[in-house]
């Protein structure tokens, strides 16, 4: 049995405080809304360019039910252009006002590495830091998430979204790799004064289809850390390679990844197709609130 010594593991979590005193709710599964603000995004179907289009799609994702919009303006495809703090901060800082005015009682997270567009992201409005890099693109990214005191999703990710292919062979067991990886970002996060914290296990960062699905049949091995977990599986090369698709056709198959993905423990389910996520948590989750007598 995987063993973690108890001085490195944060207390089981089922919430996240988040600022002006609001708490997210994860004692059931959840569904984060994805907002994609860049032009070269995986997906071609979750790219946003225009602010009326933001709106309708925010708006859209609330009214089906996510407990979060996910807000990014840097692309992590595999071998995405690499683009300036600068141009970051101008595609995402807009929208974040935008949406914050528009939904103030939504929960809106920050899908960057960038130390200084997180900070800048959460003054403008957003609740939650989403790091693909647990801190290792930017040294200063741990200590700014414990001095702004938001909830920080800690994924684990090996080189860069530009090199990350190149490093997908792992010399031992890989879900005891990922746990010892979060076990010591876990004791760094806790020096930093971080105490509200979600795992993503990063599937297809640094990891093949037949590794990403591994990592989903181990999931639960995961729990061992105590945290909720996150599970960003929608659309992804794990879900259309296997069955000689593309990105567009994939949502019968991210389907059914999200169904395993709820079944083995997650929390939080990243997705671009919030209504479908919904109904697979209503289906197959024992703890999902009931919807009706």
């Amino acid at each position: 049995m995987l063993q973690t010594p108890k001085d490195t593991c944060f207390p089981a979590a089922q919430t996240l405080r988040c600022p002006g005193g609001r708490v997210l709710d994860l004692g059931w599964p959840r569904v984060m809304g994805i907002l994609n603000l860049t032009p070269d995004s995986f997906f071609a179907g979750s790219r946003i360019q225009e602010p009326d289009d933001l709106l309708r799609r925010a708006e859209t994702m609330l009214h089906a039910g996510a407990a979060v919009l996910d807000l990014g303006g840097y692309s992590s495809r595999p071998g995405a252009e690499h683009i300036s703090e600068a141009e970051e901060m101008r595609r995402l800082l807009p929208a974040v006002e935008v949406v914050r005015r528009a939904f103030p009682e939504a929960f809106l997270s920050i899908d960057t590495f960038r130390a200084t567009v997180a900070a800048e992201a959460v003054a403008a409005g957003a609740d939650i830091i989403n790091d693909i890099s647990g801190g290792t693109l930017d040294p200063d990214m741990l200590p700014t998430a414990g001095r702004l005191g938001v909830p920080y999703i800690l994924m684990h990710l090996r080189g860069t979204p530009q090199t990350m292919t190149q490093h997908t062979h792992y010399e031992g067991d890989i879900v005891l790799e990922l746990v010892r990886y979060f076990r010591d970002k876990l004791v760094e996060l806790r020096q930093h004064g971080v105490t509200d914290v979600v795992l993503d296990p990063g599937f297809g960062f640094a990891k093949t289809p037949a590794q990403s699905h591994e990592l989903l049949r181990r999931l639960p091995e995961l729990a061992v850390l105590g945290l909720p977990i996150l599970a960003g599986l929608s659309r992804k090369s794990m879900v259309y390679k296997p069955l000689g698709l593309t990105p567009d056709a994939a949502l019968t198959g991210t389907v059914a990844v999200n169904a395993l993905a709820v079944l083995n423990g997650a929390r939080l389910l990243r997705v671009h197709d919030v209504a479908e996520a919904i109904q697979t948590i209503q289906l197959v989750s024992p703890t999902f609130p009931p919807t009706s007598p």
